[in-house]
């Protein structure tokens, strides 16, 4: 019943969103019912569902597509397409690696898609700040050597965070770090709301190579504090729907474009 609630919330807010335009994060939880800290919850899941855009203080309507939980007609955006997309990047990513390879796999949703991918190597060392990553990763046959950074736990990026988990990274050196974006900068890097950068700059600066997963419809999404600028990031994977010119801009600054295509198309 819980999550049948929370469904159900979710796609009333995306109606409101769309029907008010920017909506304040607290005139959300006032009109639901709801604590400011589960409608963000609410706001990120659908923003990284590609179903409204998430602003300060708030959400915003899509400027393009229509939102619904459901797939619409005409609509280029769906919850299978977005799943799809998100696996295609996953897989993408994860052919970087080699057995033995020590990796950082940093939370979210897109960073999680690599995990079915992941385990078709062997002796594995992963690094993760995500409950969920760790779980699925240790449920395995063949279970990778796990740590975990410890830290903070921070509710609205559902992971730890803060000065112990930055402490505990430092102490490691990794081959990748597989790391999300909430926003994306063509000029800048990578950006977001949160000012918990510290942990996502210290997996950086822990790995060899720094690799963005992440949707192109990120692009879309305006957010102030830059997380990692370009000159530290070496792979962006993404999908085909990246504007060729925004590709070849990333790629002058010496970033290496992946693109991930679903199987069958």
């Amino acid at each position: 019943m819980q999550k049948r609630n929370t469904q159900q919330r979710r796609q009333a807010i995306v109606d409101w969103v769309n029907q008010q335009g920017h909506v304040q994060v607290d005139d959300l939880a006032g009109a639901f019912k709801t604590s400011e800290v589960t409608i963000r919850k609410d706001l990120t899941v659908l923003a990284e569902q590609g179903l409204l855009l998430r602003q300060f203080g708030g959400a915003a309507p899509l400027p393009a597509h229509p939102g619904s939980l459901e797939p619409q007609p005409g609509s280029r955006v769906t919850r299978t397409s977005l799943s799809r997309q998100k696996s295609a990047i996953g897989q993408c990513a994860a052919s970087l690696l080699k057995n033995n390879a020590r990796i950082i796999i940093d939370s979210g949703s897109t960073t999680a898609s690599m995990l079915p991918h992941v385990m078709r190597f062997s002796r594995l060392v992963v690094m993760t700040n995500s409950l969920n990553v760790a779980n699925y990763l240790t449920g395995q046959d063949n279970e990778p050597t796990v740590l975990m950074t410890g830290g903070t736990w921070d509710p609205l990026s559902q992971s730890f965070q803060g000065h112990m988990a930055e402490q505990v990274t430092q102490a490691y050196s990794f081959d990748y770090a597989f790391i999300g974006a909430a926003g994306i900068d063509a000029q800048r890097g990578t950006t977001t709301f949160n000012e918990l950068t510290g942990l996502t700059q210290t997996m950086a600066d822990a790995a060899q190579q720094v690799v963005i997963v992440a949707e192109s419809s990120k692009f879309a999404h305006k957010m102030p504090n830059l997380e990692l600028a370009w000159q530290n990031i070496d792979y962006l994977v993404t999908d085909d729907n990246i504007d060729p010119q925004v590709k070849q801009a990333i790629t002058d600054q010496g970033v290496q474009v992946m693109i991930a295509t679903p199987n069958g198309e």
